[in-house]
């Protein structure tokens, strides 16, 4: 009655999906039913160590996150896990062949986050890659099915897209990140006077970001294609929103898109599919 199990963890999997970001979810809705599950599972896996770092102040932190890594590596291993979020995980990592090493580094920057964070140049591409380009790179994974050559073609774009979502969280919590949480990700940046200039220059590195994930998104196969660039567009309406924004204000308060906007932003990604825009 494993299969019963199973069942129950791919649910709760989606559940968090769904209640921590309705724009992944939506996204989600538009890949191919199939794949849904899986990417459900990487999402509630990353999403509950993140969790952990972010908002479970007030107890034992680093503990919380060793456990849940040994519990992951463990259920890995096993092919099994009670921990629902894991077990799900963990089918996701053996059907598509998920390295370790994605794993590893995701934890690596996840560590990262139990201290305070003032990143240096080469501290800021650490903690992307293994808080945004592996999770990229395991959902290519599944995007790919298998197909080893369409996966070594998209990675770099894969990577680029995750940097390129990253950064524009970055932005969109900078208040937040740095008032409360104490950290700073963006290297030789004054977040206490945050610039202009400064402001500037990022945006102009998520452009780059965005415009080669773009071609990425485009070699896509259909299964996975649309609800990609859903994402996407979703993530470029939220960072049109913030280049419009004087750089202090983006201290003052969390950039959001409304669901009008995103509806909105559904249909434009439907038709261009259709007209085969993309």
């Amino acid at each position: 009655m494993k299969q019963l199990f199973d069942k129950l963890s791919a649910q709760i999997s989606k559940r968090v999906t769904r209640t921590y970001s309705t724009s992944f979810s939506l996204g989600i809705y538009f890949i191919h039913k199939d794949l849904r599950d899986a990417i459900y599972a990487i999402y509630g896996f990353v999403r509950v160590a993140d969790e952990i770092v972010d908002s479970f102040e007030g107890y034992d932190q680093e503990y919380l996150l060793t456990e849940f890594q040994q519990a992951a590596h463990e259920a890995i291993e096993s092919g099994i896990s009670t921990n629902p979020v894991l077990n799900s995980f963990q089918q996701a990592v053996y059907e598509y062949d998920i390295s370790s090493h994605l794993i590893e580094a995701f934890f690596q920057s996840m560590k990262m986050d139990l201290q305070e964070v003032d990143c240096t140049s080469e501290e800021y591409k650490k903690y992307i890659y293994g808080s945004a380009e592996v999770v990229g790179l395991m959902c290519l994974h599944v995007f790919t099915e298998g197909n080893k050559e369409l996966y070594n073609e998209l990675k770099p774009h894969a990577r680029k897209l995750g940097m390129a979502f990253q950064k524009v969280n970055f932005l969109r919590d900078l208040r937040h990140d740095y008032h409360v949480l104490g950290r700073v990700y963006f290297p030789r940046v004054d977040i206490s006077s945050f610039s202009e200039e400064a402001k500037v220059q990022i945006e102009y590195d998520i452009e780059e970001d965005f415009e080669e994930a773009l071609i990425g998104i485009k070699k896509l196969p259909a299964s996975s294609k649309g609800g990609v660039y859903l994402a996407y567009l979703t993530y470029r309406s939220l960072f049109n929103k913030i280049k419009k924004m004087p750089a202090q204000q983006i201290l003052s308060k969390r950039v959001r898109i409304n669901n009008g906007r995103k509806f909105g932003i559904m249909l434009n990604s439907l038709v261009q599919q259709k007209l085969k825009l993309i």
